[in-house]
């Protein structure tokens, strides 16, 4: 019996023939050219410096920026308080120009390190000495702006019974220093440090009278904060660091060995679980008041 074979079959391929097809496919595959990423956008100086402005300009409070000229983006770092909608705000503030922007998060709230308790009293607060500085032969210290706007006369002790002098000069915001004189010849005023300019990355430390001494790195320059609520406003040229505080330590120093580096303006979160700090650059404030840190 002769078999006849069937047409349906002269349209299948032979296994040969499907492995063939497979390599070929892979080959194809492999050796195909990839597609080109997207290059990052690139931002002029002038156009960092306009996207910085739009930041201030938008109104957001709790948040720290500045150039990043190593990365040519504008870092804004939000505390707890921003929103999203907010944060979108300031994205709009920037326009077409919003690229030029990176945001990161800190826990907390940016706010000055106020308090009542311990170390210089005055005005109903605590707060806490920097550096001791000198003018021909008198002598002074200074501490934070914000401090010294609250309190005309300074004490060594809770009581306010044993003085220390009044505030001579006080800046905040847009910077954060003062000056207080020692008028009582009784108090002690050591020595040991000379004004030096933080770097990123430097390790430092800084000591208040809350939380004692505690030790971080420098982080960035040059920043600029909008603390939240009463009280706040917007200080700028702060060194940014990880270094945490609480409440009371503010206008005490921030140093690297005998390097006088800063005086505690404010931040977010605490000892227990770290926290952003922003400083006041201590030369800055010399400079401006004619004093010699010592």
């Amino acid at each position: 019996m002769r078999l006849n074979r069937s047409p349906a079959r002269r349209g299948i391929p032979r296994p040969a023939a499907l492995l063939a097809a497979a390599v070929g496919l892979i080959a194809t595959a492999a050796f195909a050219p990839p597609v080109a990423a997207a290059s990052p956008q690139t931002f002029s100086p002038a156009q960092l410096t306009e996207v910085s402005d739009a930041v201030q300009h938008s109104g957001v409070e709790g948040i720290a920026w500045h150039v990043d000229a190593t990365s040519g983006r504008v870092v804004v770092t939000a505390d707890d308080s921003v929103s999203r909608a907010e944060l979108a705000a300031i994205r709009k503030s920037a326009g077409a120009k919003a690229g030029a922007l990176r945001v990161e998060r800190a826990s907390g709230v940016f706010a000055p390190l106020l308090a009542a308790g311990d170390a210089i009293y005055g005005g109903g607060y605590r707060c806490s000495l920097g550096f001791n500085v000198v003018s021909g032969s008198t002598y002074y210290f200074l501490t934070a702006g914000h401090c010294g706007n609250v309190a005309n006369t300074w004490y060594s002790n809770s009581g306010q019974t044993t003085l220390i002098g009044p505030t001579v000069g006080s800046s905040f915001p847009g910077n954060d220093y003062a000056l207080v004189r020692y008028d009582n010849a009784s108090l002690s005023h050591p020595g040991g440090f000379s004004v030096a300019d933080a770097y990123v990355g430097e390790s430092v430390r800084r000591t208040g009278s809350t939380t004692g001494t505690r030790s971080g790195t420098v982080t960035a320059l040059d920043v600029s904060v909008r603390y939240v609520g009463k009280g706040g406003g917007t200080v700028r040229g702060m060194i940014q660091t990880t270094v945490c505080a609480e409440p009371g330590d503010s206008g005490g120093p921030l140093y690297d060995g005998t390097r006088a580096l800063g005086i505690t303006s404010g931040g977010s979160g605490d000892c227990r679980s770290g926290g952003t700090t922003f400083y006041q650059p201590v030369r800055e404030a010399a400079n401006a008041y004619g004093v010699t840190v010592y």
